[in-house]
């Protein structure tokens, strides 16, 4: 449950603002009567959000937001206040603070504020997910271990307060999109939509009815009137994901919308004004592709007046670490695992790789590897095959007990364990080989509950292969399609 501070030294708004967030369901509050008593529970307690007056004896809110955040730059702070300190809540908002709440506060109002504080909040905690958390010697905690990402983030804030169009460049898996949302729900843009449309995907004979819509009529199948995006996001942010497809004839009529504001839906005669943010993003060079005529040179120039350029991950080893620690605290509390840390040896595998696919590709492998681990620790024996070999590193010999179901019972587990006993006068490859493979298999089917397909999806075992093992080994999946 979320924690909120009301801080304020009028009892009675803080027992209504109290009463009010309480009824959701949603968080849990705790009050303070002035800024220096707010500063005492700030430091003995992890809150996600301030609700924090201007106007307070012994400190101002103005002054207790500056200590607030030097104390920890992550709490979000919105300033409570009345007509006339409206100015204050503003120079607030400067200083750090998300927002501002006139008073008499409205239940409604306060939850919608605190829900989209919060909601902008969580999205830059992910994309501060693709770089660590760096504690300076004053204890004051900044996002981005590594001087590419310092600048990316310091970009994203600068970006969210102008309306100027912005062009993401990156590989795939960098978090383009994700940095798009972050600067859209920081911005003045926040409370209208956010629409995103990949433009590889869209037919090029569909392009223009997508984006602008078109009237009933306008072309053969057009047997009704649609809405293009510009129209969902009014008053929004449009996201143009790898802009660098999008047709050239496309390109000349986006460019005339950056320019007038204006647009015109295809089979209508009249224009249609607009209000949306454009963010654009690639991974292809748009600067080859100008010289060879391929994207229009004014149209880079509109979309290029502050860029952002996101590193690949083999440009940010130094954050490898943290972004696995991060991943896993995900996936344990998603699959409900217990997974303390990854192995020195699985560590250093993952550290040689080259990551073409970047975080994208590392938090599916990190997935595939809690699909397997049966310890409390991500080994080699979990890390997908193609990274062992794209690395060169030898698989050693797992010990066959730990495959053995802890919850098979105990004639099958003494059974397994005849199987896979070695010693010096029956070193048999074969036979050892075959009783991995069977105890494998069954661990595998009993993960999934003997769903064919599931298993040999997770198990990273050809479908054809999985059931020709099944009739070898003489298995009955029915045995375990209630297995626990």
């Amino acid at each position: 449950m979320l924690k909120v501070l009301v801080v304020d030294d009028d009892a009675g708004l803080r027992l209504s603002v109290k009463s009010t967030l309480m009824a959701s369901g949603k968080f849990e509050v705790d009050e303070a009567f002035d800024g220096i008593n707010a500063l005492e529970k700030v430091k003995e307690n992890s809150f996600n959000m301030v609700l924090l007056d201007v106007d307070m004896p012994r400190m101002r809110g103005l002054e207790a937001l500056k200590h607030i955040k030097e104390h920890d730059p992550s709490i979000i702070v919105l300033i409570m206040t009345a007509y006339a300190t409206i100015d204050d809540a503003v120079a607030a908002v400067k200083d750090g603070a998300y927002n501002y709440v006139s008073k008499p506060i409205k239940g409604d109002d306060l939850i919608n504020m605190v829900e989209k504080a919060l909601e902008a909040h969580s999205l830059i905690s992910q994309v501060a997910a693709s770089a660590p958390t760096l504690t300076m010697e004053s204890g004051r905690k900044i996002v981005g271990g590594t001087a590419q990402m310092q600048k990316v983030f310091h970009i994203i804030d600068r970006l969210s307060k102008v309306d100027t169009p912005v062009l993401i460049r990156g590989a795939s898996g960098t978090g383009k999109e994700l940095v798009a949302r972050a600067i859209h729900v920081n911005s003045r843009a926040k409370e209208g939509p956010f629409v995103a449309i990949n433009c590889s995907a869209i037919p090029e004979n569909l392009f223009e009815s997508e984006l602008f819509g078109h009237e009933k009529g306008a072309f053969t199948g057009a047997d009704q009137r649609k809405i293009g995006k510009f129209q969902f996001a009014e008053g929004g942010t449009l996201f143009l994901d790898e802009v660098g497809d999008m047709p050239s004839l496309m390109q000349v009529k986006l460019l005339r919308v950056l320019q007038e504001k204006v647009f015109t839906p295809v089979g209508a005669n009249r224009e249609i004004k607009t209000n949306v943010r454009i963010i654009a993003a690639t991974n292809r060079p748009l600067e080859d592709m100008i010289k060879k005529g391929e994207f229009r040179e004014d149209l880079y120039y509109r979309l290029n007046v502050m860029p952002i350029t996101l590193p690949s991950l083999q440009d940010r080893q130094d954050d490898l670490d943290s972004l696995i620690n991060n991943f896993i605290k995900k996936f344990n509390e998603r699959q409900d695992k217990r997974i303390i840390n990854v192995t020195p040896e699985a560590l250093n595998c993952l550290k040689k790789y080259d990551w073409p696919g970047n975080i994208r590709e590392l938090e599916n492998v990190i997935e595939h590897a809690f699909i397997l681990e049966e310890s409390n620790q991500l080994t080699i024996h979990s890390l997908p095959e193609s990274i062992l070999m794209a690395t060169g590193t030898e698989l050693k010999a797992k010990p066959l007990h730990n495959a053995v179901n802890e919850n098979l019972n105990d004639d099958q587990e003494n059974s397994h364990q005849d199987l896979i006993q070695i010693n010096d006068s029956h070193l048999d490859f074969n036979k050892h080989k075959e009783a991995f493979e069977k105890e494998f298999i069954i661990k595998a089917l009993t993960m999934f509950k003997g769903r064919i397909n599931q298993t040999a999806l997770h198990a990273n075992i050809p479908k054809k292969t999985l059931l020709r093992k099944i009739e070898k080994y003489g298995i009955n999946t029915k045995d375990y399609m209630d297995a626990p």
